[in-house]
């Protein structure tokens, strides 16, 4: 089964349903609408599993309220790039490409 890979302070979100969209960057993993998948916090240990119910692509600086909902707030755009420049370890910037996928927790 595929797997999504949390950091682990976003796993209460999504355990409590606040969080129902992730994006990714690089990511290789051919998900597909209603393919579920298993969700791992940071050490690879289950804590749920998921539904997949839409993937698109984008680039970070044409992000809309869509494409937001369900996804934990940043206070700006720089901490949002910052963010995901730690999560990646290299630059994000508003043309880098991702994919928005929208998911909803099933255990």
């Amino acid at each position: 089964m595929k797997t999504i890979k949390f950091a682990q302070p976003l796993i209460p979100l999504i355990l409590s349903r606040q969080k129902s969209t992730t994006w990714r960057v690089n990511d290789e993993k051919n998900l597909s609408p209603s393919e579920i998948v298993n969700l791992l916090n940071d050490t690879r240990e289950e804590f749920g599993k998921a539904e997949i119910l839409n993937i698109k692509e984008k680039i970070f600086g044409n992000l809309d309220d869509e494409d937001k909902e369900g996804h934990e707030k940043f206070s700006s755009d720089k901490e949002m790039y910052e963010t995901y420049s730690r999560y990646y370890g290299f630059q994000i910037v508003p043309e880098t490409k991702l994919k928005i996928i929208k998911f909803k927790l099933l255990k």
